[in-house]
């Protein structure tokens, strides 16, 4: 099952992970999100925006969903031993609601992992500087009108060649937006639904998007980065390659 499931992920771009923590734990986390939120969860006329940030949460049940022993491993899996910096907190979560005015945040994207030329989080290069994986946590029940995330599937390979031209110091995400859009145009899609306690472990060049909610429960998901403890390496003199860099390697072919 372990090379079954890396080898979806080098594939894919991503592996669901079925209750990686517990049902008690979603629970928690999304009453402590509920109050941030101000909105009442009985009443959706409060429900007045759709979507609506939270930034990092650090109370323990948010460290505890993302260091259970099962996502520990698979992390280790891969990522590698050693390679990953365990959380402390879990954020950012946009939260979305059933509502009648369009997202402005719903177009094909991959996430920025660091800062460059005076702009916040908004670059990426081909090593994924400072980002080892993308993480999607369920904290409340999502179908697929529940407004899940849209995800290409093995877009994470059509995106390396586009970053590898702007070396080590890379580009903003939002400069080569159109191409990593166009890039990926003919991937199937996938819909990260589940339950509370699934959790998506995505390559960090995976091409994915948010989407309008058309369904009647809210979404609560958190989507935090995995942190690399030491840089990714796409030349290794002893080989030992993590299926990220593994999957990078195989888009630059």
């Amino acid at each position: 099952m372990a090379d079954a499931m890396v080898e979806r992920f080098v594939r894919d771009g991503f592996v669901k992970i079925e209750q990686a923590f517990p049902d008690r734990t979603a629970r928690e986390c999304a009453s402590r999100l509920w109050a941030e939120t101000g909105f009442d969860p009985d009443d959706p006329a409060t429900w007045v925006k759709p979507v609506h940030r939270v930034g990092d949460m650090t109370a323990e049940p948010f460290v505890e969903a993302a260091n259970t022993p099962v996502l520990h491993d698979v992390f280790d899996r891969l990522v590698g031993p050693g390679r990953w910096v365990p959380r402390r907190s879990l954020g950012t979560f946009p939260l979305r609601f059933p509502h009648e005015e369009e997202p402005d945040d719903a177009g094909w994207h991959i996430e920025a992992s660091y800062s460059g030329d005076g702009v916040a989080w908004a670059h990426a290069n081909v090593r994924s500087k400072d980002r080892a994986l993308l993480m999607l946590f369920l904290f409340s029940e999502v179908g697929e009108a529940d407004s899940p995330t849209r995800i290409r599937v093995g877009s994470h390979l059509d995106v390396p060649p586009i970053l590898e031209p702007y070396g080590e110091d890379g580009v903003s995400i939002f400069d080569v937006a159109a191409r990593v859009e166009a890039a990926s145009a003919h991937r199937p899609l996938a819909y990260a639904t589940g339950r509370p306690g699934d959790v998506y472990l995505c390559h960090p060049f995976l091409v994915h998007a948010a989407q309008p909610h058309h369904g009647h429960r809210p979404r609560f998901m958190a989507q935090p980065p995995l942190h690399p403890a030491v840089p990714h390496e796409l030349e290794r003199t002893d080989g030992a390659y993590s299926p990220v860099e593994i999957a990078i390697r195989e888009g630059l072919r």
